[in-house]
């Protein structure tokens, strides 16, 4: 089995897979000084909970936006399961697809690994749209190449700083307005047409522009923890896939491992 882990800016994600099947799955929130024992605390419970033998691990692959994560998830694959693991982007684990910006390695992990899950699982022109700490908008053509995108502010980092810079607005939750109506009557609902509208309408904004930049049919991908949010109050998007970015690893440690 494979332990695919993706380490990003607010939480680390590990996946038990068996083939291309989820068979369970955990986060933890994202802490650079967390060591490797630390994690194997952790896991090693959860795992004895779901009832999966650490030794029926013989692969694992790590994928992080936090430089300073690696090293201590590296220690967790090493020191507890006696694994090497992959990291993706490097060696057997390379992506494979051609990122045509002129810094490639500026491309983000997790970005690069949705490129690849993407390009695998649909056909054609794509938008994948990754609800994250930041939002980000990726193009790729129907040859699997990375073209370039977006990074928008992430709606909760958004309500952060509209909350934390004004002395009365209380803090709310994010979930879609309960009325129709675009023009609040209470303070609550104001912030909320505002700030959850006004990021569908973003979203529409943005998508609609790379599509016309595009000049091609491209379907629209979403995956992060509100894509299904979004996905209830839009028909922006043409599939909702959560489990996009860890697929992509997935994908990698397969060919890693006929390779």
């Amino acid at each position: 089995m494979l332990l695919a882990i993706d380490a990003g800016n607010t939480n680390v994600v590990f996946a038990i897979y068996e083939g291309r099947a989820i068979k369970a799955r955990w986060r933890i929130a994202t802490d650079p000084r967390r060591t490797g024992d630390e994690y194997a605390v952790w896991l090693m419970q959860l795992l004895e909970i779901r009832g999966v033998d650490r030794k029926t691990i013989n692969q694992i692959i790590i994928s992080t936006v936090v430089p300073r994560a690696l090293h201590n998830l590296q220690v967790l694959a090493k020191h507890y399961f006696n694994i090497e693991p992959l990291i993706a982007g490097e060696g057997a684990a390379s992506y494979h697809i051609d990122i045509d910006v002129p810094d490639p390695r500026s491309l983000g992990a997790d970005r690069a690994v949705n490129a690849v899950a993407g390009h695998a699982k649909y056909s054609g022109d794509l938008i994948i749209v990754d609800f994250g700490t930041a939002t980000t908008l990726d193009s790729i053509d129907s040859n699997g190449a990375y073209k370039g995108g977006i990074i928008a502010t992430g709606i909760n980092l958004s309500l952060d700083a509209l909350v934390n810079n004004t002395a009365k607005l209380p803090r709310i939750a994010i979930e879609v307005p309960k009325s129709t109506s675009v023009i609040g009557t209470n303070t609550e609902d104001q912030m909320l047409i505002g700030v959850f509208w006004g990021y569908v309408a973003m979203m529409e904004g943005l998508i609609a522009r790379m599509r016309s930049e595009i000049g091609r049919p491209a379907r629209v991908i979403a995956t992060g923890g509100l894509a299904l949010l979004f996905d209830e109050a839009s028909d922006i998007f043409d599939a909702v896939d959560s489990d996009l970015t860890l697929d992509g690893l997935a994908i990698l440690a397969e060919r890693a491992a006929i390779k």
